[in-house]
């Protein structure tokens, strides 16, 4: 699936700046992450900061290299058997960190443990909607048998860290629950590191897993230390507190690329940022002049919001060259991605005159919902945005909270318009499309992070056809007519891809990952 363009993103998009380095001792590895998980269960929140922590613990049946591109983990190969069955032989000889046996039993386990979650913010049941039954030829071969072709069986299956049936069981449906997880109950995978204790707000840390299957870290010991504020992070950095860090604020990277004692390393991301407008129709929310009309409803002034903002402005000015402007929820060339999707330019008497024929020639009122330290310069590019509105009548409030209290109040329906990121795990349209645009639909794991409430039969049509839809080319053509269905409404409003960047001391050598990932076992010191 990802042998034709996987290729082409590496070298269309990826880049790197490596400095010249000197070998170093691998004994501890301290790394100065942006935002702490929300939680250590790694089925309860399917967001990036949960994701990253867990694959330091736990493995997967199938991994992806840092351009997405599927690879082995725990099931060594997978064919298929008729259109609806997938055959997964598994890693022989493989210890969970309490040095019990891995199964088939676990994988299934693992699966259908993940409906039983309960008050999950973001269901990972994204992930297992297209599985409908699970058949364990021997211990180490799984068969999976689908509800109908499910061409990103393998992308999901990497999204799905697996458990011990064993050192999971527990009287709860769910087995151990999150908040024994949270303390270190049952968190027992077969990864590269061993847990050892999480301190909420000051470090998480886990010790070399000296049994792993796969090559083993450089590092005995590994210290995840949650470092929100953007100058605390580099200050770690620069007195030798952390030994690197993620998205080091972009006002300090002349800085850092000058200190011959640092490294930097970026890629572009398939992460973008963007902007979702409440479309659950009336009464309108946040919006207190409009005499209970919903103002979002109508195209014509979702295009207006559109092309006031100047996302070229943005990308040089605010991310000072950490971004690229978007047209799309993914870049080119990845999967259902389109060579000539167009980028809306600025246009600010276009847009006030959109605003006028819907009947607001005096613009109105908003509130913009934002993280505040989640993304790179988010409330930056917030307060960008708001601007940019209040200057076509559009009045813009920022309300700005930390990273947990966003999600809180976004998945709550708070926000009548809210700015967000999304890094699409599978590297193809099929992903964002489901999550954040799709008609809101649990029961088919539709729509599941779509708080803006979008609905679009059209789009939904061909985004449902392509999810059964085994030919790649077929697909990706699908997804490309989903998206400009999307596009050409202003159903979401894009407005950049981030360019990820990471800082390290100078002696250690990271490849950095289209999806965002810091992933501790693949720091290495340098030859």
């Amino acid at each position: 699936m990802f042998g034709r363009k996987a290729a082409a993103f590496a070298a269309a998009l990826a880049f790197s700046s490596v400095s010249v380095v000197l070998p170093v001792a691998a004994q501890e590895l301290k790394i100065g992450i942006k935002t702490e998980p929300s939680a250590l269960d790694p089925q309860f929140h399917t967001l990036n900061p949960n994701i990253q922590v867990a694959n330091h613990f736990f493995d997967a049946l199938v991994a992806q290299d840092e351009s997405l591109r599927p690879k082995p983990a725990l099931a060594l190969s997978w064919k298929t058997v008729g259109e609806t069955t997938w055959e997964f032989k598994l890693r022989p000889n493989v210890k969970f960190h309490d040095g019990s046996d891995f199964t088939a039993e676990d994988v299934v386990f693992t699966y259908e443990r993940i409906p039983k979650v309960p008050n999950s913010p973001g269901p990972y049941t994204i992930y297992t909607r297209s599985m409908k039954s699970f058949e364990i030829v021997d211990p180490l071969t799984l068969r999976i048998h689908t509800n109908g072709p499910a061409p990103l069986l393998l992308l999901d299956l990497a999204a799905l860290p697996i458990l011990s049936k064993k050192a999971m069981a527990g009287p709860a449906p769910e087995g151990k629950t999150t908040a024994e997880m949270n303390a270190g109950n049952g968190l027992v995978g077969t990864g590269p590191f061993k847990f050892v204790e999480w301190q909420r707000g000051s470090r998480i840390v886990g010790e070399r897993n000296d049994a792993y299957w796969g090559n083993k870290p450089a590092w005995q010991k590994i210290i995840l230390r949650p470092l929100s504020n953007n100058t605390t992070r580099v200050a770690a950095l620069l007195s030798g507190d952390v030994d690197m860090i993620e998205d080091p604020p972009t006002t300090d990277l002349a800085k850092l690329k000058s200190d011959p004692k640092i490294t930097l390393e970026k890629a572009i991301s398939n992460r973008v940022i963007y902007i979702a407008l409440d479309q659950h129709g009336e009464p309108p929310i946040g919006i207190p002049d409009t005499n209970g009309k919903n103002p979002l409803m109508d195209k014509r002034v979702r295009e207006a919001l559109s092309i006031a903002i100047d996302r070229k402005g943005i990308a040089d000015k605010i991310m000072e060259g950490v971004a690229i402007p978007a047209g799309d929820l993914l870049p080119y060339p990845m999967g259902g991605t389109r060579k000539d999707t167009p980028v809306d330019a600025l246009d600010a008497a276009k847009a006030k005159k959109l605003l006028a024929d819907a009947g607001y020639p005096n613009g109105f009122s908003i509130t913009l919902g934002a993280p505040n330290g989640r993304y790179i310069n988010d409330l930056k590019v917030a307060q960008a945005v708001a601007a940019m509105w209040t200057r076509i009548g559009v009045k813009t409030d920022v309300d700005a909270n930390a990273p947990p209290v966003f999600f809180k109040n976004r998945d709550s329906f708070k926000y009548g318009a809210y700015m967000a990121g999304w890094g699409a795990s599978t590297g193809e349209l099929s992903n964002a499309l489901k999550s954040l645009a799709a008609t809101p639909d649990r029961a088919k794991g539709m729509g599941t992070t779509n708080s803006g409430r979008h609905s679009n039969k059209a789009m939904d049509a061909k985004l449902e056809e392509a999810l059964v839809t085994i030919d790649d080319a077929k697909r990706e053509a699908l997804l490309a007519d989903a998206s400009k269905i999307l596009m050409a409404e202003h159903g979401l409003i894009p407005i950049h891809f981030e360019v990820s960047v990471w800082a390290l001391r100078k002696g250690l050598t990271y490849a950095g990952r289209a999806d965002q990932n810091t992933f501790g076992f693949d720091v290495k010191p340098a030859k």
